[in-house]
């Protein structure tokens, strides 16, 4: 069994990971009635025997041993202290080793190059040593999962100082990163500008990007919450192991609710059915480094659009059944993206489905062959399905389905963000409050420009070169 380690940065990225943690929690504990220490669990979690000052792992192999004090394998990093503080205080604290907590308290003032050139520098042995310390308790690391936003100083600047950091000193390790893009409307005026920095970096040093918009959350949250309007109410609350009492309405631990935990609830469930396989047997079990093997032909084109359905932002309630057929329908259309495109109309370079729950690898290509028609696949991989198979479905339903998509409808996306920082560039506005941080140049600006611009081509090439024979284009291996 491998471990991935979850490094959480910034607000965002300890919000979204905060309920990470909770429904993982809750997951493990519907399918571990027995109460050991086992495989799946020991994916995330460590099993510690906190009798003694320096508490002693303990490990998998002793056999039948009862759990005894999980902890995460996490490490915690944001340049403000407010909410790893509400973390620690929360019915979470005791999961986090406090060892692996980096905060300061001044926060990155929405300015990429403070959180990348200055703090990054500032405490790059503290996380060094946070994230060493991690990786030694893995028997088998397989990933890092870094959770950041892209228009904040912390998330976008830290947190790519920390993807670069792993590179330098794990260059074998996978790095997923999950980044959640701003929105036109958002209120930090220089997020553009820090998230086209921040991609620069993503664009390098990522093996794989999982996109997340803002605007496409709320959108998602308001289309469940009108279809739960027309059911009717579930109760109100229900037990989890410990007895702790969960709300179903929010999914989150009682009197814990916060305002956007509804919302980090979806990208929560995305990382679960991401590592549902690497956690649980199934029928076809997918590794994460088959996500790159099998979905990243070029390397610079790692960014994937993810669909998950049916969608829900609930913990652990039922919800009215969805027909199969209708499941997998809908993971394709633009209302279950978590980017605002809609991906039928471009350009497929691979697709991979990660099925859970009681569904038969026959239903898995019945609905392939019956989709196919529809989607557009580049002319070099006409074949390009990953399909993967869990049998342990996520709490509260018969099955689910994420859709991981490399597909070039991403670019709209990427324009988009090009647009809004050209408005900011062209005028020169707010420049000199990241050219006055040490080791900043303005030149890293059009630099950051010119990677992205680059990045909107490879993907415009491509759909150019649909019917046409792409010179030297990899054949990517494809699931049986």
């Amino acid at each position: 069994m491998t471990q991935s380690i979850v490094v959480q940065v910034g607000q965002c990225g300890n919000q979204i990971g905060c309920r990470f943690w909770d429904l993982a929690l809750r997951e493990h504990a519907s399918t571990n009635k027995s109460g050991t220490f086992d495989e799946p669990l020991s994916s995330f979690f460590r099993n510690v025997d906190a009798r003694y000052s320096e508490p002693l792992d303990i490990p998998v192999g002793r056999g039948r041993d009862k759990i005894c004090n999980l902890k995460a394998r996490a490490v915690l990093v944001d340049m403000e202290e407010g909410v790893v503080s509400e973390i620690l205080k929360g019915p979470l604290g005791d999961v986090f080793d406090h060892r692996q907590l980096i905060t300061d308290v001044s926060g990155c003032g929405n300015n990429w190059a403070v959180g990348h050139m200055m703090y990054g520098s500032m405490y790059r042995e503290q996380i060094s040593e946070a994230i060493r310390r991690t990786a030694e308790m893995c028997d088998c690391l397989q990933c890092f999962f870094t959770l950041h936003s892209m228009g904040g100083g912390t998330g976008s600047g830290v947190g790519t100082f920390i993807l670069n950091l792993l590179e330098e000193e794990y260059p074998e390790v996978y790095r997923f990163t999950t980044a959640v893009y701003p929105s036109a409307e958002d209120d930090v005026i220089t997020s553009p500008y820090n998230s086209v920095l921040a991609m620069h970096q993503l664009t390098e040093h990522a093996d794989c990007v999982l996109p997340i918009e803002n605007q496409s959350l709320v959108d998602i949250f308001n289309m469940v919450n009108q279809a739960a309007s027309k059911t009717s109410k579930i109760s109100s609350t229900s037990k989890v192991k410990g007895g702790s009492t969960v709300t179903s309405d929010t999914g989150g631990i009682k009197g814990q609710e916060k305002p956007f935990d509804k919302m980090n609830n979806i990208v929560a469930n995305l990382l679960l059915n991401l590592t549902s396989s690497s956690r649980f047997e199934g029928a076809l079990n997918v590794d994460l480094n088959e996500i790159t093997m099998n979905l990243v032909p070029f390397p610079k084109l790692h960014y994937l659009v993810s669909s998950l359905s049916p969608l829900y932002h609930l913990a652990d309630v039922s919800l009215p059944l969805r027909k199969l057929d209708q499941m997998f329908s809908d993971a394709f259309t633009k209302e279950y993206q978590l980017i605002s495109a809609d991906p039928r109309h471009s350009l497929y370079l691979a697709c991979a489905l990660m099925v859970r729950g009681n569904v038969a690898v026959s239903d898995i290509r019945r609905n392939i062959d019956r989709l196919k028609p529809s989607l557009q696949f580049i002319h070099w991989n006409q074949e390009g399905w990953k399909t993967g198979l869990c049998s342990v479905p996520p709490v509260g339903q018969p099955y689910s389905l994420l859709a991981l998509a490399n597909n070039s409808c991403i670019r709209h996306t990427f324009t988009n963000l090009r647009d809004r920082f050209h408005k900011l560039y062209k005028r020169k506005a707010h420049l000199h409050h990241y050219t006055n941080v040490d080791g900043m140049e303005a030149a890293q600006f059009s630099q950051a420009l010119e990677s992205l611009t680059g990045l909107v081509k490879e993907y415009e090439q491509l759909e150019g070169t649909m019917g046409r024979v792409h010179e030297g284009a990899p054949r990517l291996q494809v699931a049986s």
